[in-house]
């Protein structure tokens, strides 16, 4: 047996292919659940949604009554084998540790769940039904036309190897690789999460009946929302360079480590940059670090000799950094995850702007929990970005119930969003490396557009990314690399939970990659374009955000695309005039219409607030990417009625907080996520607030033909 480890809490978000759970399975005396005592327990951790035979419980039970022969013939455990076996609460209790809090997996799950909750009544100890899933059930989900849902049946389609048969710990191996081979097959059906497997399961009601006729206890968990756990709202809604000390100390690699102490002594600081030159502000990757502490563990160990030590000879590379945007509890998981007591601060053209200590950061570390941390930057594979992605839903209604601005939640969002593909292209061009393509051929910048860049996004985001690169003609080697580059940075998100961009807005289409040349090119050709069909998808381009590579290029790219719109008023006004068309969200006696009880607020709602204030922005020069900045730029300019765009930006925080929430609730109950919100849940303070938001962006057509030309 080895004693697992316990994990984060269960979400229904979490995708099959990323779950941790236990695949157990009992040998009993008998099959009625109600008399049967157990003699095995088996069980075998499934990490990442696959089995994991280095973490394995067996261990035998003593029944306290003798073993039918009939029953020792199917198992092979006798009465004799179990003599000195642990009691049915010494394994149970031994069991517990090694799943560790996590899901139950079993074929005929409700079986063994029935049969330890009789046990446990027996025993007189404690037992809750853990949260669980069944392979029968999802076997005849994924593939209805079997035969039967024997665990034999189930192996033989999927090509699972099934020895040991009819031993606790072989029958919970076979199950754990039945489930991983199920998991595909189930996302051809479009159920790729927890919650929506366990929907799916509880719609085959004549197996579920006729598990309870025999006295099993039911074999999932019906999907619902857990309370949400306390936050810091703090860490969620201040960003690091909020926190961090600046300018920071530099020296040259070559200053001995006496002048660094000196340095220390004189500004009173625990850290010093070290890079060729010493000159402060350049990128981040030119730096290594030297603390109070490596300087004492160097005395402890060469003497005062070692104040004459170059700084280059023990500077710690490479330098951990976290950018200044992010939220504070970015940094706090960096550095839980690295164990470092400073992480550098890099500004948005990837250059060295502070540093944040742990000292910065002490008095949040005390305050409530922190949910999200730096897994998605440690993710070594699609499948741990997606575990890690999955926490959201739970984080995000967490934030809203403390009142924390909607639109910060949706920041945090975004920002995990960025990460995400960020770290995807750190995979795919380490997979291109192992693969022999080589490094990069020029410099370039992955860039996230529409929401994400926006800092908007909400919790059912698809793929929206461009690349820029220093040179290079179409169809080039240097193009031809990045394609492939774009292929696989799309094909981690896709495997990570985050969805192919229907519109094929993504870097791996030659549409959406290119030269600065060539984009500078692009974007003179959609500004001076007079029809509105060619600016399909282009209006997402003005909110891109550079996250991964050369920064700078990205942010090249921004400057001169809203330089050469601003020229050309025409071009506002094309974006503009998607505005005026749309059915009205009110019924003819002023309620909210809605479809099958829902109203969708993305139509009616953040679509005209979003694209207005995106037009306004572009028409006048605002370099600001999220809509609120961009309406508070027009109040600033004295441009339009500053009530009438105040209104709009509480319109705007009203969408998204509902959005956040209806969206977090489907995700953990398995219903399709969309931007319908239900309008018979909602409190009446609710509903009157939607309402007064629906009406304020009626407004919107009349102030963008004002301003656009005013």
């Amino acid at each position: 047996m080895q004693e697992g480890t316990s994990v984060k809490p269960i979400s229904g978000a979490t995708p099959l292919a990323a779950l941790e759970a236990v695949a157990i399975d009992t040998e009993t005396t008998g099959l009625d659940a109600a008399r049967a005592r157990i003699v095995q327990f088996g069980g075998v951790a499934i990490a990442l949604g696959k089995p994991d035979p280095a973490h394995l419980y067996e261990a035998l039970v003593d029944p306290g009554e003798p073993i039918p022969p009939v029953s020792t013939a199917i198992h092979g455990i006798s009465d004799h084998a179990v003599q000195g076996a642990p009691s049915f609460a010494a394994a149970l209790a031994d069991f517990q540790k090694f799943r560790a809090g996590r899901l139950l997996v079993g074929h005929s799950i409700g079986f063994d769940l029935a049969i330890i909750e009789h046990e446990a009544r027996r025993a007189g100890v404690a037992w809750q039904k853990p949260r669980s899933l069944c392979v029968r059930l999802l076997g005849a989900i994924a593939n209805p036309g079997l035969p039967d849902q024997s665990l034999e049946t189930l192996a033989a389609w999927l090509g699972v190897t099934s020895g040991g048969r009819h031993t606790a710990l072989g029958d919970a191996l076979a199950a754990a690789a039945i489930f991983a081979g199920l998991t595909p097959h189930l996302a051809a059906r479009g159920i790729n999460t927890l919650a929506e497997a366990e929907r799916a399961c509880l719609q085959l009601t004549n197996q579920l009946e006729a598990a309870h006729r025999a006295g099993w206890t039911e074999p999932v968990t019906r999907p619902g929302i857990s309370g949400t756990a306390a936050l810091d709202p703090y860490a969620y809604s201040h960003r690091v360079h909020d926190l961090m000390s600046h300018p920071v100390a530099t020296l040259a690699g070559s200053a001995p480590a006496s002048q660094a102490i000196a340095l220390m002594v004189e500004r009173r600081i625990s850290s010093i940059f070290v890079s060729a030159d010493g000159a402060p502000g350049g990128p981040v990757a030119d730096y290594g670090i030297v603390t109070e502490r490596d300087i004492l563990r160097l005395v402890a160990a060469h003497g005062t000799g070692a104040l004459d030590k170059p700084l280059d000879s023990f500077a710690s590379r490479p330098l951990a950094s976290v950018a200044g945007g992010a939220f504070v509890y970015r940094a706090i998981g960096r550095m839980d995850r690295l164990k470092l007591r400073h992480l550098a601060v890099r500004d948005e053209r990837e250059c060295l702007a502070g540093v944040i200590s742990a000292r910065d950061l002490l008095r949040l570390r005390a305050g409530a929990a922190l949910r999200l941390d730096d897994a998605i930057g440690a993710a070594s594979s699609a499948e741990a970005m997606a575990q890690a992605w999955s926490t959201l839903p739970a984080v995000a209604r967490s934030l809203v119930a403390e009142n924390l601005d909607p639109r910060l939640v949706a920041g945090v969002v975004s920002e995990e969003l960025r990460i995400m593909t960020r770290r995807a292209a750190e995979l795919a061009q380490a997979a291109m490396s192992n693969a022999g393509l080589g490094p990069a051929p020029c410099p370039f910048a992955l860039m996230v557009l529409g929401s994400g860049g926006r800092g908007e996004s909400l919790l059912a985001p698809d793929q929206d990314n461009a690349i820029v690169y220093s040179e290079g003609e179409p169809d080039s080697a240097q193009d031809r690399w990045f394609a492939q580059l774009g292929s696989h940075v799309a094909d981690t998100l896709n495997a990570a939970g985050i969805p192919y961009c229907t519109g094929g807005v993504m870097a791996r289409n030659s549409a959406w990659r290119g030269s600065l040349a060539a984009w500078n090119e692009r974007i003179d050709g959609w500004v001076g374009s007079a029809r509105g069909d060619d600016l399909l998808n282009v209006d997402i381009f003005f909110d891109q955000r550079p996250v991964y590579g050369e920064l700078r290029l990205g942010a090249e790219l921004f400057d001169h695309a809203y330089a050469a719109a601003g020229r050309n008023p025409a071009f506002a006004k094309l974006m503009g005039e998607k505005l005026f068309s749309g059915q009205s969200p009110f019924t003819l006696l002023g309620g909210v219409r809605t479809t099958k009880g829902r109203i969708d607020l993305k139509l009616h709602g953040l679509f005209p607030i979003v694209t207005a204030a995106r037009s306004l922005a572009i028409r006048h020069g605002i370099r600001r990417r999220s809509t609120g900045d961009r309406l508070e730029g027009l109040i600033e300019r004295g441009l339009g009625n500053a009530e009438e765009i105040a209104g709009l930006i509480a319109a705007h925080r009203v969408f998204v907080a509902l959005l956040l929430d209806q969206q977090s609730v489907d995700l953990e109950i398995g219903i399709a996520v969309s931007n319908q919100v239900a309008t018979g849940s909602l409190s009446q303070a609710s509903l009157a607030a939607l309402k007064s938001a629906l009406k304020a962006v009626q407004t919107v057509p009349d102030m963008v033909r004002a301003l656009t030309f005013g």
